[in-house]
Parts: C-alpha cells; sequence; structure tokens
C-alpha cells in the first residue's frame, strides 16, 4: 500500500514537471530541427563566396612603418594584394602588397568593388551603407566600423572599414536561424549567452522529468509482467 501511494505520488510529480519542462521542450525541438533544416555553409553565406583568387608573390613588398606586428595575412583585393597587419597593440590595418604604403579606410565606390567581388551569388548589389562602430547593424553585433553592402536577394555583406575584409555575409534564412538559435539557448537579447541560470534550471528539470518517466514506465512494465 505504502509503495503504491508512493508511485501514485511519483506520477503526480511526473505530470507537474511534464506541464512545466513541456514547453521548453518542444521548443527546443522546434527550433533544433529549424537548425539542421539546411547546412550551416548555407546559412553562413560560405556558398556565396567566391573561391580565392591566386596571387603572383613575385615582387611583393613588405610593410613599410608597420612597427611591432602580431600577425600578418596577404591577400587579394579588387585594387591588388594587400597585407592585412595586427599591430601589437591590436589595430588592424591593410598596407599595399606592391609599395609597402599604408591604404587608408575604405570609401563608398571601394566597397561596392570589393562586395562585388566577394559574392558569387545571382542578385544583384543595391546600394552600400556606412555604420560606424558605435551604431553596428542589428545583424553583426560587433563594434566595428563597416559598410554593409544589401544584395537583392535579401543578402547583407559587411565589409570591414579599415582591412576591406569580408566580416560576415547575413542571408535571409541566417537571421531566422539566428532568432530560432536565440529561442534555442532561452537568450533573445544578445544570443550568445548559453551559460544562464534559466536555461540551466530548465535544461535540470527537464532531465529530472525524463528521469522519472524511465522509471514509471519500467515500474509499470513490470507490474503488468507480474500481472495474472
Amino acid at each position: 500500500m505504502a509503495r503504491q501511494m508512493f508511485m501514485q505520488r511519483f506520477a503526480r510529480w511526473h505530470i507537474w514537471l511534464g506541464w512545466l519542462v513541456g514547453v521548453p521542450i518542444l521548443m527546443w525541438t522546434v527550433t533544433g530541427l529549424f537548425m539542421v533544416l539546411r547546412p550551416i555553409d548555407e546559412v553562413r553565406g560560405e556558398n556565396l563566396r567566391p573561391a580565392p583568387a591566386a596571387m603572383h608573390t613575385a615582387g611583393l613588398v613588405l610593410p613599410d612603418g608597420a612597427g611591432q606586428v602580431r600577425d600578418m595575412t596577404l591577400t587579394a583585393q579588387p585594387d591588388g594584394p594587400v597585407w592585412i597587419v595586427t599591430e601589437a597593440g591590436g589595430g588592424r590595418y591593410r598596407y599595399s602588397a606592391q609599395d609597402g604604403s599604408l591604404i587608408p579606410p575604405v570609401v563608398k565606390d571601394e566597397a561596392q568593388r570589393i562586395a562585388a567581388a566577394n559574392y558569387s551569388g545571382k542578385a544583384t548589389l543595391e546600394g552600400v551603407t556606412y555604420f560606424p562602430d558605435d551604431s553596428p547593424p542589428a545583424d553583426l553585433r560587433a563594434n566595428i566600423a563597416t559598410w554593409q553592402a544589401r544584395f537583392s536577394d535579401g543578402t547583407n555583406m559587411y565589409i570591414n572599414d579599415s582591412t576591406g575584409e569580408v566580416l560576415a555575409i547575413r542571408t535571409g534564412w541566417w537571421r531566422a536561424y539566428d532568432v530560432m538559435w536565440g529561442l534555442h539557448i532561452m537568450d533573445l537579447k544578445t544570443r550568445e549567452d548559453a551559460h544562464h541560470p534559466i536555461l540551466i534550471a530548465f535544461a535540470a528539470l527537464s532531465v529530472v522529468g525524463a528521469l522519472l518517466g524511465c522509471t514509471l514506465m519500467f515500474r509499470r512494465r513490470k507490474a503488468r509482467v507480474k500481472a495474472p
């Protein structure tokens, strides 16, 4: 009799936990399904980038006056090969690989050329807009001065104002994926914090609910086997 009462209480706990964590579990399942519908390379727009251009290295010149350098990368840009230099203080700049001179920040016409050179999709370039580092676009979420290139298929490309690098490609699918990711980790504000008390608490309660359900399932199966 005592065991029966305990199992009934056990079942009530399971029901109440089911009501409590049912919505988060459904949300995790739906958002997880959405996020695996397309390959992550398509979500990130990597399929819209052309293959890197080959460069002839003969006669290339190292940066002139870069000071102490932490990192240096050779890359091709529409106006010729450049060195992307990360200085010891953290600043990032670009230098011409043809004469070693410091190249000034990207201007509008150059941003258009960089966007066109780094897009292999079928849409057309509609325009470019400059965003200072203190007011970045919502789908970039990085405090970096950038140029936003907008394409007719809803794709946005972000170009670093100092270096001319393509920071990110944001497709319409990426924006939907971003919302789903925020729901999945229960962080719609920054969509980056997967370690916070609300998520941990609901995940722990879901585990407890699953364990209670498994216990009840095996108990009931055992009881049916013993029944005459």
